[in-house]
């Protein structure tokens, strides 16, 4: 097996067609790509009314004990349901996004099941969840072609909760947050997903776009850098959006091929070496920003369009006030005007 297997796919959102594909049943550590699924698992608790954005979602002992990525919130805070996913989405907080599993499924080991149970419905076929933030695990694993099936999922059954995955980022009124995916903004038509990062499986990164009307989803999976996940992804949203899908096989005929798909790849050693983070420093300019070489992807030479999130005033934390004060002025971001269905994400 190659030492960088670098599973990779981009398909059209509505007619399913696979524009390229390498590897895209080698089974993979989604590291916080899972947030994807405890989002759309989310969802489908507040379709039934089990629960509202605006419910609140309470920091418990065993959620704040997780490690970075974190808020660092303290146990008994609390936020709307709104402001965790923004958290959880941008930020990939880890002790948020177990303080939603536990929210939604009453306890972290329901939610997971609950997780496990929603990716078998959609087709999941190669993917199992231990956790609700993708933090490593034996037994956590899924492939860049279920990923593509649950990012496809999100977009077709949940439109109205699109905005939360297209994010420039988000301010608790003391502090702002910019969101880890590097095409949003700066990758023409772009509006999602996700990234993630642990040493076994690399940078990882679902993306997506929209331009006159087609909608594309991309996955790559173990690249050695921030820039290069983005680069990659960049190249093959551009050629999705700007390629005909005749001739394309559709991702539901694609049938199971490459060796090794019952072993999760770990990829830690040449990730988290020494030599790896050499080349990565190097990579970075003299202001430490990640170089981006894809003709695709532009600077963003204005501020970031941040939406709120915070606390709920009185459960513990100053900035929440903060937060409502600054929420409408300078390039805060509310969707008053924006027209998405309701229920619609308070940003």
């Amino acid at each position: 097996m190659p030492a960088f297997a670098n599973p990779r796919l981009v398909v059209d959102v509505n007619s399913l067609k696979v524009y390229e594909h390498q590897d895209i049943f080698r089974k993979w550590y989604p590291a916080s790509l899972t947030k994807l699924m405890t989002a759309y698992t989310t969802f489908r608790a507040i379709k039934t009314g089990q629960l509202t954005l605006e419910s609140p979602v309470v920091m418990t002992k065993n959620a704040a004990s997780e490690p970075p990525s974190k808020m660092f919130y303290k146990p008994g805070q609390a936020m709307t349901l709104d402001s965790a996913l923004k958290m959880m989405l941008v930020k990939s907080a880890n002790d948020v996004a177990v303080a939603i599993a536990e929210t939604v499924g009453g306890s972290e080991p329901a939610f997971i099941e609950r997780m496990n149970a929603e990716a078998r419905r959609i087709g999941m076929t190669s993917s199992h969840f231990i956790n609700a933030n993708g933090l490593p695990g034996e037994g956590q694993y899924t492939t860049a072609r279920d990923l593509a099936v649950l990012a496809i999922t999100l977009k077709r059954e949940f439109p109205e909760y699109a905005a939360y995955f297209s994010l420039e980022g988000f301010t608790t009124g003391k502090k702002d947050y910019a969101n880890y995916n590097m095409l949003i903004g700066r990758f023409d038509g772009a509006d999602g997903m996700k990234t993630g990062f642990i040493c076994a499986s690399g940078f990882n990164q679902v993306s997506s776009a929209t331009r006159d009307g087609r909608s594309v989803v991309s996955v790559v999976l173990g690249e050695d850098s921030l820039g290069a996940r983005a680069d990659e992804s960049a190249r093959l949203l551009q050629m999705a959006l700007t390629t005909s899908s005749a001739g394309k096989q559709s991702l539901t005929q694609i049938a199971p091929y490459g060796e090794g798909r019952d072993t999760v790849t770990d990829v830690s050693k040449q990730i988290c070496s020494k030599t790896a983070a050499k080349v990565r420093s190097e990579g970075r300019d003299e202001a430490g920003r990640q170089k981006l070489l894809s003709p695709y992807i532009h600077e963003l030479n204005r501020p970031l369009k941040l939406a709120f999130a915070g606390l709920i005033p009185g459960s513990g934390d100053k900035i929440a006030k903060a937060g409502s004060d600054i929420a409408g002025q300078g390039d805060v971001v509310e969707t008053a005007n924006v027209p998405i269905p309701v229920p619609r994400p308070s940003f």
